[in-house]
């Protein structure tokens, strides 16, 4: 058992806690919870670490695979959480490229510039995965995705929704548009609804940082830019509820010209 936050390990593990180029040079991520430990691709985790009073609840939750025991006070000072549940392991960054994004050639992707909120990015992996889109693109601006804060926000989706993170967002649009994609804008100064385009071929959604929206160089590649009509006086909405708005709003279109072919067929 390590009962020591002078720990050599214990030492590491902060670090990958709290900073974004350790986790980048090591090449890993923390997960933290029963949930997202059970969900983790059981080869990608490359070390578990328990409390004793974890082990004493749940020790065949581990049984069979290696595992360090750090003492409570020690595992608190890892955690990243007020009510740590006791598990915690390093797991392996997933890499993937713009083929991996494409689906089974009818892609659906969300583009994200600029955004900072680690919640609301775990959030659109989240309604991503709920909505069947097949993949994600970030631009260096948009926060860490391995930030744990956002890694518990996916509640599991960083685990399977395929993802990028560009240096030049304007060339992985440009290749979107290569493939056929159509690309529509989230825009307040939106041409049409968001219920009124096609989504039913390859789209991509360009989703903007939350206070400031899409740059105008970004917002100009879109073939289609959007609204979301509001009633009240807002202004705006949330940038992960927008871009759920437009993702399931084409999961919908999808699955009723599936239903559609399906009754032709029968």
């Amino acid at each position: 058992m390590i009962t020591s936050t002078a720990n050599q390990q214990v030492k590491n593990l902060v670090q990958l806690k709290k900073k974004a180029k350790a986790r980048r040079e090591q090449g890993v991520f923390l997960v933290e919870g029963l949930k997202m430990f059970l969900e983790a691709p059981e080869d990608q985790v490359e070390q578990i670490y328990v409390s004793p009073s974890f082990l004493e609840k749940h020790e065949e939750t581990v049984r069979g695979r290696k595992y360090e025991i750090l003492g409570e006070n020690v595992f608190e000072h890892v955690s990243d959480t007020q009510t740590p549940q006791g598990i915690l392991c390093v797991v392996r960054q997933p890499v993937y490229s713009m083929e991996d994004l494409g689906g089974s050639g009818k892609p659906c992707v969300l583009v994200l510039e600029g955004i900072q909120d680690p919640g609301n990015l775990g959030t659109m992996f989240r309604s991503g995965e709920g909505a069947g889109i097949t993949g994600i693109i970030m631009d260096k601006a948009t926060v860490d995705i391995f930030n744990p804060k956002t890694i518990r926000s996916t509640m599991g989706s960083i685990y399977r929704v395929p993802f990028i993170q560009t240096e030049n967002l304007r060339e992985a649009v440009l290749a979107l548009k290569e493939t056929g994609t159509r690309v529509y804008a989230a825009h307040l100064m939106g041409t049409c609804s968001y219920d009124e385009g096609d989504y039913t071929s390859g789209c991509a959604f360009l989703i903007g940082n939350e206070g400031n929206g899409l740059t105008e160089e970004t917002a100009a590649l879109a073939d289609v830019p959007v609204r979301i009509p509001m009633e009240g006086r807002l202004e705006s909405l949330n940038a992960a509820v927008a871009a759920s708005i437009l993702m399931y709003e084409a999961n919908r279109q999808r699955r009723k010209q599936d239903v559609s072919v399906m009754g032709k067929r029968i």
